[in-house]
């Protein structure tokens, strides 16, 4: 059933006349739902001729200003034939270029002055076909996707012209036409290609997908047509750092809200001018959002940093925690690159041990996605044969959500520690018991000297919870002890030159040192343990 009705039948004559296409004509005319945008081309100039049959073949219209160029209702159907002779012959195809680019060889056809063409040419079969061998040959894994397409700013100032000149003839009726009331390109361009991408794809279009499939769209013979507005309204082109042009969509619609209906007129024709040429695609791009893989490591040496060590661009140390995890991960999830965050962190020279501490890798661009709990066990398995120096556990996909739970009142966990200190005076037994009974010890750190480098300048209040003494020798022993998260344990042993109040220097009155340090329990409750 035809959607136009007589009510529509001068704005759908007018439009016709000025050069918009059948599409188009719907979307200004309120049809709102799916079925009659999906007919094909020359199917709907067939039928959009039989309803606007008048006594002469030529429709002529009285508009504000006149078309360039008058069109015959059989030219439009010749120029429909036409496109379909050049597919035979080769002309005419939308095609993938070398770059990787899509183009659209203009063949002789009235090309909408008002979608440019994105409701004709690329809505068609053949176009959707060469978009999907696109995505299919990028390599990635997929089972759903998000279709995200971005047609050049003019467009929405084409609309506003259109929509201007149907808003005043329609006023001659006493009727209205609001902005809101015409269908959006992007809708009608959805309606038409999600069920063909789907169909061709075989994976449903869905909004929450990871997977996100890009088309962007330009039309550089109409380029200019947004220049005035920067003129009218410059407060609303402001330039950006991450964007080319001033001209974005945001900003020509700021504009256009603001620019008085007369200014409009008098700087830009409504209706538009016809183009001689349709859109050309300029980029077609796959990406999938991030994965996340959380677990807890081990770290065995003292000889390995968490993160590359990289003092004024010269790497000091062969690898990191960091690295001999994410090196096989990003093979494994074919990934472009990885952000690695943990629990804290240990100095270079300090063993985690116990349970391990938390960590969690982000996978950005990955290309594969899906494993078995098998599969992500053999992968943990794969990282610890790799290495003595670290030993990996409860490794897990996880979402970005979850990461959040490692962060959460991070400095109010609390970290067990085990140090090995020195002393200058000879040592009993009894001169480190007292240590023993100090609980909830509160201690100011200014920010170590080792680390304001990349530390600001502060003075941090921690809690030493408790600490538990092993006599070694007359110069030795092992202090155990539990701490608010943050705590600088190495400062709290030698004083860092009194930035650290109190001290084990300060509250045995010696000189000491801290030889060797393990973090032998980070208590954090995440990830969630995994059975063996």
């Amino acid at each position: 059933m035809f959607p136009l009705t007589v009510e529509n039948k001068h704005v759908a004559q007018l439009l016709l006349s000025t050069g918009t296409c059948p599409r188009c004509i719907f979307r200004f005319c309120g049809v709102d739902f799916h079925a009659p945008y999906k007919l094909p081309c020359k199917e709907l100039l067939n039928e959009l001729q039989k309803f606007l049959e008048t006594e002469k073949d030529e429709l002529v219209s009285e508009v504000p200003n006149p078309p360039l160029k008058k069109i015959r209702l059989q030219e439009l159907e010749d120029g429909i034939d036409g496109m379909d002779n050049l597919s035979q012959n080769g002309e005419g195809k939308i095609s993938i270029i070398e770059d990787g680019s899509i183009a659209s060889k203009n063949s002789n056809l009235n090309v909408c002055n008002v979608c440019l063409g994105i409701l004709q040419d690329f809505c068609e079969k053949e176009f959707i076909k060469k978009v999907c061998q696109k995505v299919e040959a990028s390599g990635f894994e997929f089972t759903n996707l998000v279709l995200s397409i971005s047609f050049p700013p003019q467009l929405s100032v084409r609309e506003h012209a259109a929509w201007l000149l149907v808003k005043q003839e329609m006023g001659k009726q006493s009727l209205s036409l609001g902005r809101n009331d015409i269908v959006q390109l992007k809708e009608a361009y959805k309606w038409i290609t999600h069920p063909l991408f789907s169909e061709e794809l075989g994976v449903p279009i869905d909004g929450k997908s990871l997977f996100e499939v890009s088309v962007v769209f330009a039309h550089p013979e109409t380029v200019e047509d947004c220049h005035f507005l920067r003129v009218i309204c410059p407060d609303c082109f402001k330039p950006a750092k991450n964007k080319k042009s001033v001209f974005t969509r945001m900003a020509v619609m700021k504009a256009l809200n603001k620019i008085k209906e007369e200014d409009f007129r008098k700087q830009f024709p409504c209706p538009p001018n016809s183009p001689k040429a349709v859109c050309s695609v300029v980029e077609i791009e796959c990406a999938h959002g991030a994965v996340f893989v959380a677990g807890r490591y081990n770290k065995y040496s003292r000889n390995l940093p968490q993160t590359p060590w990289i003092i004024d661009g010269e790497r000091k140390l062969d690898s990191s925690v960091e690295e001999l995890i994410s090196d096989h991960l990003l093979t494994v999830f074919k990934a472009e690159s990885f952000n690695f965050s943990s629990s804290g962190r240990e100095d270079v020279d300090v063993r985690t041990l116990g349970n391990g501490r938390p960590f969690a890798i982000e996978l950005v661009n990955p290309h594969r996605v899906h494993f078995t709990s098998q599969e992500i066990k053999e992968l943990q398995q794969k990282i610890n044969n790799s290495s003595n120096k670290i030993q990996v556990r409860d490794l897990q996909l996880v979402t970005r959500e979850a990461i959040g739970h490692m962060k959460e009142g991070e400095e109010e966990k609390t970290k067990t520690y085990s140090a090995l200190i020195w002393t200058n005076k000879a040592i009993q037994r009894k001169d480190i018991e007292f240590l023993d009974d100090i609980k909830d010890l509160k201690i100011d750190q200014k920010t170590p000297l080792r680390v304001l480098h990349r530390r600001p300048l502060a003075v941090r209040t921690r809690i030493v919870h408790s600490m538990e003494t092993h006599y070694v020798d007359e110069h030795h022993f092992r202090l155990y002890l539990k701490t608010q998260a943050g705590t600088y344990i190495k400062e709290f042993v030698h004083g860092d030159f009194g930035r650290t109040k109190p001290n084990i220097c300060s509250l045995m009155d010696v000189t000491a040192d801290i030889l060797e340090l393990d973090v032998e329990s980070v208590d954090v409750d995440w990830p969630p343990a995994l059975d063996d």
